[in-house]
Formats: C-alpha cells, sequence, structure tokens
C-alpha cells in the first residue's frame, strides 16, 4: 500500500505521530455516559488513526523504516475493546483486530509501538504466573480463550470486511499460540463451537465452501487439529464444489484461498484418500498462480466517509 519513502516520510513526522496517539487515545474514553457522542466525521477520524498506524506497524516491519517518535498503546486495553466490544462500530474493530493482527505476527516487538503490559487482576493475586501464562507472554490463556470467543461471535455477524479481518486476525494467532505453547493452540483449534460456527457461516441462500473467509477459515482448523472440527466430509464437498466450478473465472482472493486450502489438505497424505488426492493435484494445476499484476489492481472502498484497502485487509 505504501511505498518504502512514502513510510519514511511519515515516520519521521512527529507531529503526524503525536496525533495519532492523541486520535487512538480517545477509544478508551468513548463512548462515555458524560461526553456527548462523536459526530460522524470524528469516528470517521478515530477509524482512520486505527487503520492508518496498523498500515505503518505493517509497513515499518517490512522496511525496518526508522521511527522518530514511537506510539504507546495498553495491550490489556486493545484486547478489552475487542473482547467487550460496547457498541464499537464495525469499522473501528476492523482497524483495532489489523493492528492487533500486525502486533502478534510481530511477536508483540516493533520500533512504532511502546507496548504496555500490565498484570491482569487474576495474575496480581498469583506470586507467579502459571507456565501456560508464562509460555504466551505478553498474553495468559484466558485472555487468548476470550479473544477467540470475540472473534468467532464476530465471524457469525457475517460482515464481509469484519470477517476478513477476523479470520486474518485469527490466523495470526494460531501461529503464535503454536510457536509459544502448542498445547493451547490445540485446545484452541478442537473447540467443537468451531465447527458450529462453520455451520453458522454456511447457513443460509446459497453459500458455499467458495468463499474465501470460509476457505481460510477451514484451512485453519485443517492445519491445528486433527478431524474434531473439519472431517472427510467437508473436505469431500470442498473439492466436489472446486471441481464443478471454472476456476479460471474465480476471483484471485478465492482461487489463493482454494491453493492454500489444497496444498494444507494435500500435506495430510495419510488423511486422504487416493481419489481425493489425484482430485487435489488436478485442481493445484488448475488454480491460476497469484501474479504481480493483479496485486496491483486497486480495491478501494469508502464505508463511512474512510478509505479502505481490501486487499491490505486480507492480506
Amino acid at each position: 500500500l505504501f511505498s518504502c519513502t512514502v513510510v519514511a516520510v511519515l515516520l519521521s513526522s512527529v507531529p503526524l505521530l503525536e496525533l495519532l496517539q492523541r486520535v487512538l487515545d480517545v477509544t478508551w474514553t468513548w463512548p462515555s455516559p458524560s461526553e456527548p457522542a462523536l459526530s460522524s466525521s470524528e469516528e470517521a477520524l478515530l477509524c482512520s488513526a486505527w487503520l492508518l498506524t496498523a498500515s505503518l506497524l505493517a509497513h515499518q516491519h517490512s522496511y525496518n523504516s526508522e521511527v522518530h517518535q514511537p506510539i504507546s498503546l495498553n495491550l490489556e486495553k486493545i484486547l478489552n475493546v475487542v473482547i467487550f466490544r460496547k457498541k464499537k462500530p464495525a469499522l473501528l474493530l476492523v482497524g483495532i483486530l489489523q493492528l492487533l493482527r500486525f502486533i502478534i505476527r510481530q511477536n508483540f516487538s516493533s520500533s512504532l509501538l511502546v507496548l504496555i503490559v500490565q498484570p491482569t487482576a487474576q495474575s496480581s493475586l498469583e506470586s507467579l504466573p502459571s507456565e501456560d501464562d508464562a509460555s504466551l507472554y505478553p498474553l495468559t490463556v484466558r485472555q487468548v480463550l476470550s479473544l477467540v470467543i470475540s472473534l468467532q461471535n464476530l465471524l457469525a455477524q457475517k460482515d464481509l470486511l469484519l470477517s476478513q479481518t477476523v479470520v486474518a486476525c485469527l490466523e495470526a494467532l494460531m501461529e503464535y499460540l503454536h510457536v509459544k505453547n502448542q498445547d493451547t493452540a490445540l485446545h484452541v483449534a478442537s473447540q467443537p463451537w468451531n465447527r458450529f460456527l462453520l455451520f453458522t457461516l454456511l447457513s443460509g441462500g446459497e453459500k458455499s465452501f467458495l468463499c474465501p473467509e470460509i476457505l481460510r477459515l477451514v484451512t485453519l482448523f485443517a492445519r491445528y487439529q486433527n478431524n474434531t472440527v473439519i472431517s472427510q466430509s467437508e473436505i469431500s464437498q470442498i473439492l466436489q464444489e472446486a471441481t464443478k466450478a471454472n476456476l479460471l473465472e474465480l476471483p484471485e482472493n478465492i482461487s489463493q484461498a482454494l491453493r492454500l486450502f489444497l496444498l494444507q489438505v494435500q500435506s495430510r497424505r495419510d488423511q486422504i484418500e487416493p481419489a481425493q488426492a489425484e482430485t487435489i493435484q488436478t485442481l493445484l494445476e488448475t488454480v491460476p498462480p497469484r501474479t504481480r499484476t493483479s496485486l496491483k489492481i486497486p480495491d478501494m472502498i469508502c464505508l463511512g466517509g474512510v478509505a479502505v484497502s481490501l486487499s491490505h485487509i486480507r492480506d
């Protein structure tokens, strides 16, 4: 979304970073019974600040750009906004989840962010954190489970932009858990609620598995659990739908999500049937590869006066 030069210019602007800090801080006090509601333009500014900060966080890491003024954020407050929400607009949640996703991907370490980590109420009562909590630091098991439940509830709302952001955040979180504590990752991925969530997303109308968010979610479950959520029945249904579809005419986000699913299932050679393995290989040879040209196609949408890049949310 940004070139190296643009990122360097933005990160060198101390007034801009100070302004972002002041705007982001409004999140923790809004909505407040004692304060007037934000106007639509103020709400758009708040959403834009989170989206811009998330984008700067990702690009600063990619380009290793110098930061002249870091931004301070409280991790527990970020998590609580997502977990408790309190009627926050969907676009604000998108911005906050984007930033949380990039923080997790960067292992909670960034030159742009000073991340404030406070002991939770539960941990302050205990002399030492549990072994699981210590392995997940700065997160705790309780925070992880609460966050996952909240993300699942957001997915069930079936808001397209929010769903893309939630799935991307779940992917980053599960990768972090898998590296830090595989037992916790397996516990999260194997919850029966995940299967119910999948069927909820598929309910209504002519919803199919060939939807990028559903494909990415199925791929995620398949990667981190055995067969408690994704069974042979779901795998066969996806392969059947893919076989009937004109793969060359699928939107790129669907074809790439399908490719990742096929590669994930193919890697589980001991759990697929020979006929499925042959179908998977045929589909992989048919699904068009991701092209550099398609990445340059703008896909901006405007929501409530805020311009949002769909590819940035997805990728």
